[in-house]
């Protein structure tokens, strides 16, 4: 009774940070986000709006594959821009711009189109921890005919987002890594049908759970970590999947908008709860479902804002937003089927499978939304003492001497429980140990890139539990 009661206590107190975080002004960390581009093409010439954080290019980032600037070289530089006025970053784009510009090219038909600077609007410096969209528009005259437009764009210069602007069912594409647009007809008949933009955003809403969404993902594990039975997760799962949808449909539709100043903060503190209320919990609770829902509301309302920058339009506006809904549901299926395959096959039915993983896992969980709820809450500053949390969630750290400080660590803690294999309390702390170290290794190296060596650090974290449970009391194993 005492412990049910301190239950109810903990979500009362999560739920009213939640409420509470409502009504906080909010700053969010600099992640790298898809420059937006409006093409406008007129009869004698393309008018291309370019909404781009300019710092990134005139440091000369490369943000092929980069999820946050500060896991790219030259982030030092990029930092000193952030923090210069309006002029002084006008006067350095200009400077760059010689160089910038090769990057960068429009075509007609087989016609390179010489463009020029007709407009620059730089904002003045503001929160160096948000980034500062400046505005670029570039003209360039049109040759006689109808050949149609190709706009090329450079992979280091990160995602874009083309949108033809003035006229009814104009072209959209989204580059992920560069390369060139298809030929935009003058006259906006997109050739696209429904079904290829259906299976375009289906990898669109893909990329935002695997690899961009780590805070999605970590929702979603922590759904799974609760418990491994079938209806404790349907039930989750169901309730988020509906919530999100929702007000997926309603955010992209423009019924509901909420700043992502908001929703952020309290995509962090659902993290947070669900993270918390596994360790404290013996199973699924009358109110998780109805919470996982909540949540999930907000959940659909980040994905929303993701849409927004894509410019849906009206062209196949409901097979964009079906397909990106599909692409979201296989990213978390994914990440349920990773986390199944790997660790709830093998362990799952061990009788220390929530003290040694579940658990462990679980206050990772937690310890990292609690970063992100102050990060975005701007109630910390992520580069100073709390850096090695920024550098853990956006690829900060070298992934090889990750895998081999964590291995390390797993191999000294097994031997040490092989050598005195009697003490099962010792078997439980060494697997606690190597479990929330070897989650985050693995989120330190999935967050870098380093596909390869998160699959082997996975197998160093499976290798050594398996290894730590030898001559323990693992025979009598019941369903988690």
């Amino acid at each position: 009774m005492l412990f049910q009661t301190k239950i109810e206590a903990l979500r009362v107190i999560l739920l009213a940070l939640v409420s509470t975080l409502l009504v906080v002004t909010t700053a969010r960390a600099h992640e790298v986000q898809p420059t937006i581009a409006d093409l406008t093409i007129n009869p004698s010439e393309i008018e291309v709006v370019l909404d781009w954080v300019l710092e990134a290019p005139i440091a000369g980032l490369d943000l092929e594959g980069v999820e946050d600037t500060n896991a790219a070289e030259g982030a030092e530089d990029y930092d000193v821009l952030r923090s210069l006025d309006s002029a002084a970053l006008e006067t350095a784009f200009r400077e760059a711009w010689p160089s910038i510009s090769q990057g960068l090219s429009l075509r007609a038909g087989e016609v390179d189109l010489p463009f020029e600077i007709t407009g620059l609007t730089i904002p003045e410096a503001g929160n160096v921890e948000l980034a500062r969209n400046s505005q670029v528009v570039l003209s360039a005259p049109l040759p006689e005919g109808d050949s149609a437009i190709v706009m090329s764009w450079a992979a280091e210069y990160g995602p874009l987002v083309v949108r033809q602007q003035g006229i009814e069912n104009g072209y959209t594409a989204f580059l992920t890594s560069g390369g060139d647009t298809d030929p935009i007809p003058r006259t906006g008949s997109d050739t696209q049908t429904g079904g290829q933009a259906f299976v375009e955003y289906i990898g669109v809403g893909f990329d935002h759970i695997i690899p961009l969404g780590l805070d999605h993902i970590l929702f979603v594990l922590g759904l799974f970590f609760l418990a491994l039975r079938m209806g404790p997760l349907l039930w989750q799962i169901s309730a988020f999947t509906l919530a999100h949808t929702v007000t997926l449909a309603l955010g992209s539709l423009g019924i509901i908008k909420i700043s992502p100043e908001i929703v952020e903060p309290l995509i962090a503190a659902s993290i947070v709860y669900v993270g918390v209320e596994n360790v404290l919990s013996r199973g699924l609770t009358p109110w998780r479902p109805f919470v996982v829902f909540g949540f999930g509301l907000l959940h659909g309302l980040g994905f929303a804002s993701v849409l927004s920058d894509f410019g849906l339009g009206g062209a196949h506006f409901v097979p964009k937003l079906i397909g990106f809904n599909v692409g979201v549901e296989i990213g978390q299926i994914a990440v349920i089927a990773a986390a199944f395959v790997t660790l709830g096959i093998l362990f799952g039915r061990n009788t220390w499978w929530r003290q040694r993983i579940a658990s462990p896992v679980s206050i990772g969980i937690a310890v990292i939304a609690t970063f992100w709820v102050f990060e975005r809450t701007g109630i910390i500053d992520p580069e100073g003492a709390f850096a090695p949390f920024a550098m853990l969630t956006e690829g900060g750290f070298a992934p090889l001497w990750t895998v081999i400080v964590v291995s390390a660590l797993a191999a000294a803690l097994t031997a040490l429980v092989l050598v005195a294999s009697g003490l099962d309390a010792l078997r439980d702390a060494a697997g606690i140990i190597t479990s929330f170290t070897a989650f985050l290794g693995v989120i330190a190296t999935f967050t870098s890139g380093a596909w390869v060596l998160t699959a082997a650090l996975m197998a160093v974290w499976i290798l050594a539990l398996r290894l730590q449970s030898l001559g323990g009391p693992d025979a009598d194993k019941v369903p988690a």
